[in-house]
């Protein structure tokens, strides 16, 4: 697969491991309210405010597409464009990891990362990077057929990640 190339990082963190006694926690976020709703929950549920000693070493990732694949085009016109998209690809990353950074601010450990490629060996690459121990996900909820056709990140992690994978479901609000 040639999205499994991950090309540096626009906001790069270290790649060494976690100090002693420290686990690694990896959150993947994008645009969705979903992600964000699961990066909050895994900050509420694993993240004490300090001065509590905080067990996990925190890496957000967010998967940038290439240009050429966003675009999904090719032939006469399509470069002309890509530098647009790619310039417009490159703020949304940005954008994503300063929102995850101002959310993380109580956390004393955290390395935020944006990754070119594929969500699904973005973040499963990421795990084995920094050799996490758990890799936290949001959910869209998409019924069977949305799935098959879009993909789910989450199931493809579930499947493909060496590590405790951990799905968040944001909760439904049904109003009676």
């Amino acid at each position: 697969m040639a999205e499994e190339a991950a090309a540096p990082a626009v906001a790069a963190g270290t790649e060494a491991a976690p100090p002693p006694g420290k686990m690694t926690m990896v959150v993947g976020v994008d645009e969705s309210e979903h992600s964000f709703y699961a990066l909050q929950w895994a900050l509420q549920h694993f993240f004490p405010p300090p001065p509590q000693p905080q067990q996990y070493r925190l890496v957000v990732v967010t998967a940038k597409p290439s240009a050429a694949s966003a675009v999904g085009l090719a032939g006469p016109g399509a470069a002309d464009v890509l530098p647009y998209v790619e310039a417009d690809l490159k703020k949304t990353a940005l954008r994503v990891i300063d929102k995850a950074k101002a959310l993380c601010a109580q956390v004393s450990d955290a390395v935020f990362e944006a990754v070119e490629g594929d969500a699904r060996s973005v973040l499963c690459e990421a795990v084995e990077r920094h050799h996490a121990e758990m890799l936290v996900v949001g959910s869209h909820g998409y019924g069977a057929i949305k799935r098959a056709v879009l993909g789910s990140v989450s199931d493809y992690c579930a499947h493909h990640a060496h590590c405790t994978v951990m799905i968040v479901k944001k909760p439904k609000h049904h109003k009676h």
